[in-house]
């Protein structure tokens, strides 16, 4: 059901991913980011393996969440696995040779790690931000790292609040549309049977009033902001102060060290490389 899926959700809670600052969180996630596209040694991606586990036991989240965040991007990792298994053209004689079809011991690899790398990559940064961040503190976060923008006159507020609000509806979006195709299976429509394109032509009436209701919920939120006397960032306070501690430090200091070891295991002169 598309309500299970979890993607842009914020789950309360007091582990030592919540605590930590949203500018610790983001500068991190970026830096986390970087490490794994530059892991191109066996040993690299066993030590990421290490560290996404770490990442999900500290931030207390249940890993039945964390496979159903996995669930919508199903397709595109197996998309990546066939497409890097059938045009990666390795060295030495092919596994299987049928026809126009070759697939080598590199292509086998490289399938194996791109997914990989995908995988760990969105589980990461769900966790860093949507699922141990509330929209509100990303908000401010966001805006803080990008201020020095503001000598430029460039509206920071306005662009982390749009892309704030963006990652909020996501679930609502979500679950909209799952109201939608459960009102039209109570009518008959069947979005389970047939092939490919059938599937995707039965999906054509929940378009129009999911993008009805889109409108109408946007209306209605620009209605409250502006009932609210909602003016942008100019002369906004802030309740609650972003403030870095000692674990902030601590934290960023970590996942500069796992870049760090990263990037010397790739130089080491044993253990297999994957030219992914």
């Amino acid at each position: 059901m598309l309500s299970d899926i979890t993607l842009g959700q914020y789950f309360p809670g007091f582990s030592i991913l919540h605590k930590l600052d949203p500018r610790t969180k983001i500068i991190s996630s970026i830096i986390y980011i970087v490490a794994i596209f530059v892991i191109k040694n066996v040993i690299g991606y066993a030590l990421l393996i290490l560290s996404a586990l770490t990442l999900v036991f500290i931030s207390k989240i249940s890993l039945k969440v964390i496979i159903k965040g996995i669930k919508p991007v199903i397709i595109v990792l197996i998309f990546t696995m066939i497409l890097n298994l059938f045009w990666t053209v390795g060295e030495g004689e092919p596994l299987v040779q049928w026809w126009i079809i070759k697939i080598y011991i590199d292509g086998i690899y490289r399938a194996i790690f791109m997914s990989l790398r995908v995988l760990v990559l969105i589980v990461a940064t769900s966790l860093f931000l949507t699922y141990t961040t509330s929209p509100r503190m990303l908000t401010d976060a966001i805006e803080s790292l990008l201020s020095p923008l503001k000598k430029i006159h460039v509206p920071i507020h306005d662009f982390a609040m749009m892309m704030t609000i963006a990652l909020r509806f996501i679930p609502t979006l979500i679950e909209e549309t799952d109201k939608i195709m459960n009102a039209q299976k109570s009518r008959g429509a069947d979005f389970s049977t047939g092939g490919l394109i059938k599937r995707a032509k039965a999906l054509i009436p929940v378009l129009i009033p999911l993008l009805v209701s889109s409108f109408k919920r946007a209306d209605e939120l620009a209605i409250a902001m502006e009932c609210r006397c909602y003016r942008g960032g100019k002369g906004r306070t802030k309740f609650v102060k972003l403030t870095m501690k000692l674990s902030d430090y601590v934290f960023m200091t970590l996942i500069i060290l796992f870049l760090a070891a990263v990037i010397a295991i790739n130089y080491l002169p044993f253990g297999l490389r994957v030219g992914v």
